[in-house]
């Protein structure tokens, strides 16, 4: 059996835990998820990285960590725990407050680890090219360049259309700042991956200004 790479263990052990108590103590998860008002008011910043260890039932906890387990892993295991952890909060944390800049005068809550996932599944797309992403309920693998430019757009428009109860904006976020970290990690991603490359990073600045125009959202949603 295949040993998990201690820190990603760490982490997951760590978000099921609190999870847990979350799930069987409302208060707790009260007082860690990601809540815009209450950071405002109270200062409470802590809740862009705590809101990442609580989730909103099990299959949310399930589905986020078995991801977690299957890119973590990966990222630990071939470049070390640091890269893995650097890249993974750094995802949470670009997510969390790309939601904090668009929801910042509203009514906004949400929890969930998907941002730092994310960071860590487009580090592995560009740190190991030519690799393959599988999802859940695809009988396929997806090519990992068709799955890079189809999940930057599918955020983008789930985002400004409000489709379904998910984060879109930590999805996008924690994506693209943890890319951003990967490359100042390891820069030769940029022309192991001439053309991928450019085009994510171009696409998703070019969203990301078009976030910022006049718009609403207005739902709390799980990540």
């Amino acid at each position: 059996m295949e040993t998990i790479p201690p820190f990603n263990l760490a982490v997951i052990i760590a978000t099921a835990v609190c999870s847990y108590l979350g799930f069987t103590q409302p208060g707790f998860a009260e007082r860690w998820l990601f809540d815009v008002q209450e950071m405002r008011r109270y200062k409470q910043y802590y809740r862009i990285v705590s809101s990442a260890f609580v989730h909103g039932n099990w299959p949310h906890l399930l589905f986020n960590m078995y991801a977690l387990y299957s890119f973590g892993g990966a990222v630990e295991q071939s470049f070390g725990a640091t890269d893995f952890l650097l890249i993974y909060f750094s995802g949470i944390i670009g997510g969390n407050l790309l939601s904090l800049a668009l929801h910042f005068k509203q009514e906004y809550r949400a929890l969930g680890a998907s941002g730092g996932v994310c960071g860590i599944i487009y580090a592995c797309i560009f740190l190991m090219p030519g690799s393959s992403v599988y999802i859940f309920f695809v009988p396929v693998p997806i090519p990992a360049y068709i799955f890079a430019i189809a999940f930057i757009a599918y955020s983008y428009f789930g985002l400004r259309r409000q489709i379904g109860n998910i984060g879109h904006d930590a999805h996008l976020g924690g994506a693209i700042i943890g890319l951003i970290v990967t490359t100042i990690l390891h820069p030769a991603i940029v022309p192991q991956n001439p053309i991928l490359y450019p085009a994510v990073m171009g696409l998703s600045a070019i969203m990301f200004l078009l976030l910022f125009l006049p718009t609403a959202f207005k739902y709390g949603n799980r990540r």
